[in-house]
């Protein structure tokens, strides 16, 4: 199967930066089909703020649009999310999210999902 593993989140002022990073864990009979940054504030529905697929490229919700950045190295299996421009709205637990398949086929269809056990970013103003 495949395993997601957070890291980078933390407390930082407005206005400042941080850069989370995902490790995935899997072994090569298993490809990715998509990657994607969830975040989950308190009280709230966890909401997709940035996708990572290889044919369409990266996709962002409107309120990270211009300050997020979603990222992925593949030599190494990890997913980033450059967040700059941090704002208190930002502040939630972050999730990682992969949609994977068994390799093989021309295409990666994705049927399983994999999250990561989150990390909390707090913005304080």
């Amino acid at each position: 199967q495949v395993q997601l593993v957070e890291s980078g989140g933390g407390l930082m002022q407005v206005g400042g930066s941080l850069k989370l990073s995902c490790e995935v864990k899997r072994k090569s009979t298993f490809c990715l089909a998509a990657v994607a940054w969830y975040r989950q504030a308190p009280g709230k529905e966890r909401e997709l703020v940035a996708a990572l697929t290889s044919s369409t490229g990266a996709s962002y919700a409107d309120s990270a649009k211009g300050r997020f950045t979603i990222s992925r190295d593949n030599a190494r299996d990890i997913v980033y999310l450059q967040m700059n421009s941090l704002k208190p709205e930002d502040t939630a637990v972050y999730y990682c999210n992969a949609q994977w398949d068994y390799s093989g086929g021309y295409t990666c269809p994705g049927d399983f999902t994999s999250w990561g056990q989150g990390t909390q970013v707090t913005v304080s103003s």
